[in-house]
C-alpha cells in the first residue's frame, strides 16, 4: 500500500475498534442497547467516526519518521490529541465520550504507522516505537493535552498535587521548566491508569486485554461476548481510576472484587454468570453512572486496536 493508503487503513483500524468497543454491553457503560441520562450510545458512534480523521494524521506522522522526513520528537501527539478531542466536541452533544480512548489510540496509530511503513503488522515492535513515541513528547504536547482535557471536561477530574490543569500558572510552568508531556503522565500515573500506561509502556493493553481478547475473538463467534469477558477479566485485575477519582479507592476496588465473582460464576459464558452481570450493570448505572468504568473501557478499545491492525474483522 502506499503512505496514504497506509494512513487510511489505520485510521479504519482503529475507528472500528471503538465502534466494536462501545456498541458491547459492557456493564455500567454506554452501549447499543444502554445510554447514559445526558450521553447516548449514538454520540458515540459519531464520536468514533471524527476521531478517524486525526488518527489518520497521527499515522502519516509515523510513517514520516520511519521514512525520515521528521524526527520522532516533532511528531506533536499533543496537537493530535487536541484535533481529535475537538472534532469530537463539534460533532456530537453528550460531553466528554473518547478522550481517555483518544489518549491512548494517538501514539497507537503513530506507531502503527511507523511499522507499516517498514511493512506489515509486528505487535512487538509497534510496542517498541510506542515507547519511543511516547518517551519523546515535549511541553508544547503538554500543553496542548490539558487543552484537549479542557475541551473534552471530563468529569472526576479533582484536584492534582502538581501542575493542576485548573492551575493558570501550569502552563507557564510547563514552558519554564521544559516539563514534557511525558514527565506530565509520570507524575499522574499513581492514579490515573491512561498516564500509567503510557510511561509504563502500555503494560496492560499489551500484556492483559490484548492476548486474551485477541484468542477470546478467535475461539468465540459474538465479538461483544469476546469484549465483555475480556473486559471483566481486566476490571477484575485492575481497578478503574475513573470510578476512583470520583468515589475512591475503596469504592473501585469493590467493583473490581465483584468483577471477579462474576468471572468465577462463568461471566457471560454461563446461565448464573449472566444474571449475575445483568445485576452488576444494573448497581454500576446508579447514583447518576459514578460506578462507570471508563477507563477499563478505554483499555479494551486500544487492545481492540491492535486485534483490527493484527487482520481481525468482525
Amino acid at each position: 500500500m502506499s503512505a496514504n493508503n497506509d494512513a487510511k487503513h489505520i485510521a479504519r483500524c482503529l475507528e472500528l475498534a471503538i465502534l466494536l468497543e462501545v456498541s458491547a454491553h459492557k456493564p455500567g457503560n454506554v452501549s447499543v442497547v444502554t445510554n447514559f441520562e445526558k450521553t447516548y450510545y449514538d454520540q458515540f458512534l459519531a464520536s468514533a467516526v471524527v476521531a478517524a480523521s486525526s488518527f489518520e494524521t497521527a499515522a502519516r506522522q509515523g510513517i514520516s519518521v520511519s521514512q525520515g522526513r521528521i524526527d520522532v520528537a516533532d511528531i506533536e501527539v499533543g496537537q493530535l490529541i487536541k484535533m481529535g478531542i475537538a472534532d469530537i466536541n463539534a460533532w456530537q452533544h453528550g460531553g466528554n465520550t473518547l478522550l481517555g480512548a483518544v489518549i491512548l489510540l494517538s501514539p497507537i496509530a503513530v506507531a502503527a504507522g511507523m511499522v507499516s511503513a517498514a511493512g506489515g503488522f509486528d505487535a512487538q515492535c509497534l510496542r517498541r516505537n510506542l515507547k519511543r513515541v511516547v518517551e519523546s513528547t515535549t511541553p508544547r504536547d503538554a500543553v496542548d493535552l490539558y487543552a484537549a482535557i479542557e475541551i473534552a471536561n471530563p468529569s472526576g477530574l479533582g484536584k492534582v498535587p502538581a501542575l493542576d490543569i485548573n492551575d493558570p500558572s501550569s502552563v507557564n510552568r510547563i514552558f519554564d521548566e521544559k516539563i514534557s508531556l511525558y514527565k506530565i503522565f509520570e507524575i499522574a500515573e499513581k492514579y490515573d491508569t491512561i498516564c500509567s500506561e503510557w510511561v509504563n509502556n502500555y503494560p496492560i493493553t499489551f500484556d492483559l486485554a490484548y492476548p486474551s481478547l485477541a484468542k477470546r475473538l478467535q475461539n468465540e463467534g459474538d465479538p461483544s461476548d469476546a469484549i465483555v469477558q475480556t473486559f471483566l477479566e481486566v476490571l477484575a485485575k485492575v481497578p478503574d481510576t475513573f470510578i476512583a477519582r470520583k468515589t475512591g479507592i475503596d469504592k473501585s476496588r469493590e467493583v473490581s472484587l465483584k468483577a471477579r465473582q462474576i468471572l468465577n460464576l462463568g461471566g457471560i459464558e454461563t446461565p448464573i454468570g449472566k444474571e449475575s452481570l445483568s445485576e452488576f450493570d444494573k448497581e454500576l448505572r446508579k447514583s447518576s453512572n459514578l460506578l462507570n468504568p471508563g477507563t477499563t473501557a478505554d483499555i479494551l478499545a486500544a487492545a481492540l486496536a491492535l486485534c483490527v491492525l493484527n487482520g481481525y474483522r468482525p
